[in-house]
Formats: structure tokens, C-alpha cells, sequence
């Protein structure tokens, strides 16, 4: 186990926004059938058996920024490897479509599925036919229901929630304000990572008793519906003293509703979770002072791969999870962590 985590901490350091550079179309496909042996990409490592493999990945949705950045580092990664070739497919946040995406690939006859369900129950029984069919399954950030896959890979969204929360409560002390009212702007409900993020952070503001969540809506993981939702959020609650985003764009939302409805929107705490490097990233906006806080959450996309040779040319049996780490991100530390992660 101690040697998967050296070799993801590696991984890393190293992915940062070098990863996403875009990489020839004529090396990877994207949303497309045909079963057809891939041919070896130009340059890159030469394989250790000598075999060559197709890869199918299965996207929930590219209307996020981050899983977007999940796909360029999956496909820069692989595009350093001869023998490997990666498929994609977008669910675009439909459940149908990502069970069909599958079955898809399982006609194609992909050597390995790196899936991330759009929601979990919907999508066990797809990805529990595809690991029983003998085809080795790395979920990528979301989970499925039950243990019928190879190994997870994904930053602790409980810890991270819990982080957020506990810097709510100190926050909150620290202003002075009780009640110190909280807004929360949730991801998609079916979704792990909803759950655990806002589990971990209803334990993180147990800390300060006179934290209170006053408002609690959906916006999928999107902008573009967050930005109604935060206003009638706001708008419903104007006193509150906190926005909390499941991820970096809701609260951005957040703080163009605020911005919108006039006022002193910027004595309020946002906090958000991504902190992509990337110029429209979270980490830019708590340089810019329009987030307070954010997380890293790692895409997981070099790492996907870096297993998936392992399971494939090396025969490896890998763990079932992999844990990556995050970091808190604030205005003290955020060009720090920028320039770590390969920003500009």
C-alpha cells in the first residue's frame, strides 16, 4: 500500500495544468463506436508485453470544469504510453446514456473500464456486469453501490467536507456572529460525492454550536444552475453569513448572485471545493478574493492510468482504493499551491 501512495503522491505533484494541453485528435476518440484493434500512438513508452489495449471512459458529465480536466489528464497520461487507447464517452449527467455508454464499450470489447457513475445506484448494475465479464473496473471519484469493481480512485470527500466545516466553525468564532447562518449549495443528490461532502461538513461545524445550515438546495455540480439557485437562496436569506459550494463553480454562483443583488456581499464567507489550477479555476478566485477557501480535489486522471498499465501489461493486483491527498487553499497560500500544481 505504501508503494501505491509514493507513486500517487509522484503522480500528484507532476499532473498540474501541463496535463491538460490538448493531444492529437487522431490518437483518441471521443463518444464513438467501432471495435476495431487500436493501432500503437506515436511515440511514448514502449509496452512491456507487447500488447496493445483499448481503455473505454465513461464521463458523468463534461458540464463540470474539473471532470473536463479529469478527461485531458487521462488522455495526456495515456498518450505517453504506445500501447494504450482511450475512448470517451460524455452521460452529460443521464443515467440511460451512461448505462448504454457502457454497454457500449463492453461490444467494443475494451480491455478496461475507468468509469465515474453519475449517480451510483443507477449505474451498479452496468459496472457490476462489466467487472463480471471479467473486465477490470476503476471507478474514478464516484462510487457505485456494493464491492463488484477493481479499485476506487478519489480524494476522502468526508475529510474534505469536514475541513470546510471546521473552518466554518473558526470563522464563525471568530466574527463573532451567533447564529452564524450557513448556505448550502449541494451537488447532484445521487451522487457520493454530495453525500460525503455534506456529511463531512455538518461534522466539521459540530465544532461551533451556533453554526446553522439555514438553507440547503441542488444545483448538480453546475454554474449555470447554480446561479438561480443561489439567488433565491440569498434572496430568501439575506442575513446569511456563509455560502458553502460542493464544488468551485456552484460557489462561484454564489458570488455573482451576491454581486447581483447589491449590497455588502463581500463581508459573507464562500467557501468551495475543485481548486483546479486552471485560469478560470478556484484557486485563481481566492487570488482574485472572490473565494475565501477552497480544496484540492485531484482528478485522479494520471493515476487512472498509471494503474490501468498496472492491471493490464504488468498484471498487477491493484488495492482497492487509492486515496489522494488535498490541500486547504487560502489567500496566504494560494500562489503556493498554484505554481505546485502547475498553474501560471
Amino acid at each position: 500500500m505504501t508503494h501505491w501512495r509514493r507513486k500517487q503522491q509522484m503522480l500528484v505533484a507532476a499532473a498540474g495544468l501541463a496535463a491538460l494541453a490538448a493531444v492529437p485528435a487522431c490518437t483518441r476518440q471521443a463518444d464513438q463506436g467501432g471495435g476495431d484493434t487500436p493501432a500503437p500512438a506515436a511515440g511514448g513508452q514502449p509496452p512491456a508485453s507487447g500488447k496493445t489495449y483499448l481503455i473505454g471512459m465513461s464521463q458523468a458529465n463534461k458540464g463540470e470544469p474539473w471532470r473536463q480536466a479529469m478527461n485531458d489528464q487521462i488522455d495526456a497520461a495515456a498518450d505517453k504510453h504506445q500501447n494504450l487507447k482511450v475512448v470517451f464517452a460524455d452521460a452529460a449527467q443521464n443515467n440511460a446514456k451512461q448505462v448504454a455508454d457502457v454497454e457500449n464499450f463492453l461490444q467494443q470489447g475494451i480491455d478496461l473500464l475507468i468509469i465515474s457513475p453519475n449517480e451510483a445506484a443507477p449505474l451498479t448494475d452496468v459496472v457490476s456486469k462489466a467487472h463480471d465479464k471479467g473486465v477490470p473496473v476503476i471507478l474514478l471519484d464516484r462510487k457505485i453501490v456494493g464491492e463488484k469493481y477493481t479499485t476506487f480512485i478519489g480524494a476522502d470527500n468526508v475529510e474534505i467536507g469536514r475541513r470546510a466545516g471546521t473552518f466554518v466553525a473558526d470563522w464563525c468564532q471568530k466574527e463573532g456572529h451567533n447564529p452564524c447562518n450557513v448556505l448550502e449549495v449541494r451537488g447532484l443528490e445521487g451522487t457520493s460525492g454530495t453525500k460525503e461532502r455534506g456529511g463531512g461538513f455538518r461534522e466539521g461545524i459540530k465544532k461551533n454550536a451556533a453554526v446553522k445550515i439555514v438553507a440547503s438546495q441542488n444545483a448538480d455540480w453546475l454554474r449555470e444552475k447554480a446561479i438561480p439557485v443561489s439567488r433565491a437562496m440569498l434572496s430568501a436569506n439575506p442575513d446569511a453569513h456563509v455560502v458553502y459550494g460542493h464544488n468551485d463553480p456552484m460557489a462561484e454562483a454564489a458570488v455573482i448572485s451576491a454581486e447581483g443583488a447589491g449590497g455588502d456581499w463581500g463581508k459573507r464567507l464562500y467557501v468551495g471545493v475543485d481548486a483546479l489550477p486552471t485560469p478560470d479555476g478556484g484557486i485563481r478566485s481566492v487570488m482574485k478574493d472572490r473565494l475565501d477557501v477552497t480544496y484540492v480535489y485531484p482528478t485522479g486522471g494520471a493515476e487512472a492510468i498509471d494503474l490501468a498499465l498496472r492491471i493490464l501489461d504488468k498484471k498487477e493486483t491493484p488495492p482497492k482504493k487509492v486515496i489522494l491527498e488535498t490541500e486547504e487553499v487560502t489567500k496566504a497560500n494560494a500562489d503556493a499551491v498554484l505554481a505546485k500544481y502547475g498553474g501560471k
